[in-house]
């Protein structure tokens, strides 16, 4: 059923359905109107607004002249201009078209009089387009109402038409006789009726889409309302509620409204379009209105239409590119596995060489398209890219050098991701390493940024670059005094680092005096760990396993270095590491003709 109306909808604007009622042929307007009628008494309500849309748009191109005749004329070039004529027009509608000089006059200035003659004869009301006739001369035929000859037609003019003088005088004076009838049939009143008739019909039409859009907006508004928070989720990401369900439903029911407001806009423009078309005095406004819209939308679709080949390149480069950037991201990938190896091609080369690579690619890429993209030959286009060009060449400099040091560390190797590193007073470990920064967090668990310039210009301390070959050597100092034996201070000094966990038996820790100082000499213990990010938690039991040897042992840390008197005061062991026998010893007292040697020259 549907599609009989719509078969029976499309016969009507072509003029060749029957009326049910009678069994003639429809006619404009009265067989649309009939037609809608028919089909409004079937009930078919949703294809009569169809089908009136259909018949308006179809009665607007029928009224509506086709004004880019001259446009196009006009676009041509001077000599393509002269080889088809210049048009005589009437109403917008070209009737034929001079192509021949008569002495001095052009064909333009032959069209202009000729049309001007035609145009006086029309607004004569007393003209009768009977009594146009052809007088044939010698070697011209003239068209003739009465005294006035409207034009004359030369064997010039019959051979740049390619046709016989007299057929073709005999043609232009009936095209001129049909224009005039056309004219005075759209200026009658019988027209003019029609047209108000239209104008009633598209206004209801209009009140009506009005209405509608209105009952179908407040529709729409109770549905979503109703679906407010049960077929209307919110949006989430995790535990974050990004928007709620009220939120959505009450952009749905904005986006509804403007929906309304635009499709309101639409209609009324093609309401004002259609009724300025109805009557011959406002059809050029018509035409021009309608122009200012259909014109761009013409522009464009022809535009799209020319370009197609292009875009088809374009989307031919950018599914090449992406295709080829993940070949050489697959092949990249599998030298960082270590599945493909590479002779001096270390496997931490792999992710910053792919980036390189996929920046060049893509690169070439935009370079290869670029003069196939829209607008690339404008001078806007060329404009605004010399002015970004500039704005990054001058803004990025700081940019650029560390992008540039980012490149040179990744290539020198000098640390990576997870290694304890020292960049001048700075030590942590590292969590983040890209073109721009680097990226520490200390054991304090800061977390410290150092642009990849100022580390390139700064020594870097790594710890963990050999970790896994011979370990990283841990390393402190005691001082003990002289009257200790070196050889006890050594196995001290080895036993504490055994008993210290993350300290490596294989290599085994050692001993080194590194100076022989005024009060004490300098031990060094160094100790081999596979753990450098432990560094802070080694070091202190190690300090303490080197406090409880020593005082175990009974050999005093002289560090500091003592000052003081220490002639029979007590020790600087702790007491439990003391004997229990032990009795601080007591100052001893001289008289000064005392023969033994002391320093004092007083009794104390």
């Amino acid at each position: 059923m549907n599609f009989l109306i719509i078969l029976t909808a499309i016969k009507v604007l072509t003029g060749k359905a029957a009326n049910p009622l009678s069994g003639r042929p429809f006619k404009e307007p009265a067989g649309i109107v009939v037609a809608m009628i028919v089909f409004r008494k079937r009930k078919v309500k949703y294809f009569c607004f169809v089908l009136g849309a259909l018949v308006l748009l179809a009665a607007f191109f029928l009224q509506v002249p086709d004004t880019n005749a001259k446009k196009k004329q006009s676009s041509e070039k001077p000599d393509a201009l002269h080889a088809a004529g210049a048009p005589v027009v009437l109403n917008e509608k070209p009737l034929f078209y001079v192509r021949a000089r008569i002495l001095s006059f052009s064909q333009e200035e032959r069209a202009k009089l000729i049309e001007e003659r035609i145009r006086k004869l029309a607004k004569d009301p007393l003209f009768h387009t009977d009594s146009i006739a052809v007088s044939d001369a010698e070697t011209t035929s003239e068209i003739a109402a009465g005294d006035l000859v409207i034009m004359t037609v030369t064997e010039k003019d019959a051979k740049a038409a390619g046709k016989n003088r007299a057929d073709i005088a005999k043609e232009y004076a009936l095209a001129i006789g049909d224009a005039i009838k056309e004219q005075r049939q759209a200026y009658s009143m019988k027209a003019f009726g029609t047209g108000v008739l239209w104008a009633l019909a598209l206004t209801v039409l209009f009140v009506l889409l009005f209405i509608g859009l209105k009952k179908l907006l407040i529709k729409i508004n109770s549905v979503l309302n109703a679906w407010r928070g049960v077929r209307i989720p919110a949006i989430r990401y995790q535990s974050l509620e990004i928007l709620s369900s009220d939120s959505i439903t009450n952009m749905l029911i904005q986006v509804a409204r403007w929906i309304r407001i635009l499709l309101l806009l639409i209609g009324f423009y093609f309401y004002v379009v259609l009724l300025l078309a109805l009557f011959p005095w406002t059809k050029n406004l018509s035409s021009k209105i309608f122009g200012y819209v259909v014109t761009p939308l013409r522009m464009i679709g022809d535009s799209f239409v020319s370009y197609l080949p292009k875009l088809f390149f374009v989307f031919v480069i950018v599914l090449i590119t992406y295709y080829g950037l993940k070949f050489i991201k697959f092949i990249f990938a599998a030298v960082e596995k270590g599945i493909i190896t590479f002779p001096g091609f270390y496997t931490e080369w792999a992710r910053p060489t792919y980036e390189i690579v996929r920046f060049l690619v893509i690169c070439f890429a935009a370079v290869v398209a670029f003069p196939y993209l829209p607008g690339s030959d404008s001078p806007a286009f060329k404009g605004v890219s010399i002015f970004i060009g500039v704005l990054l060449s001058l803004g990025s400099t700081a940019a650029v050098a560390n992008v540039v040091a980012g490149l040179i560390l990744t290539y020198m190797r000098a640390f990576r991701v997870g290694d304890r590193i020292k960049i001048s007073d700075t030590t942590g470990d590292v969590i983040e390493k890209t073109l721009l920064i680097t990226r520490l967090r200390t054991i304090k668990n800061e977390d410290i940024t150092i642009p990849n310039a100022m580390i390139l210009g700064s020594h870097i301390t790594n710890f963990s670059s050999l970790v896994d070959k011979s370990g990283l050597i841990l390393h402190t100092s005691v001082t003990i005094g002289y009257d200790a034996p070196w050889r006890k201070v050594h196995e001290l000094l080895i036993a504490a680092a055994g008993k210290t966990d993350r300290i490596l038996a294989n290599p085994a820790p050692f001993v080194l005096q590194t100076g022989l100082d005024d009060f004490y000499v300098r031990y060094e213990l160094n100790a081999y760990t596979d753990q450098p990010a432990k560094m802070a938690a080694i070091y202190s039991e190690l300090h303490q396993n080197i406090q409880d040897a020593f005082n175990e042992a009974g050999v005093e840390i002289m560090s500091p270095h003592y000052s003081s008197l220490r002639d029979g005061n007590r020790t600087a062991i702790p007491e439990e590491h003391l004997p229990t026998t032990y009795i601080p010893r007591a100052f001893r007292i001289f008289r000064a003709d005392d023969p033994v040697k002391t320093t004092n020259k007083k009794p104390e």
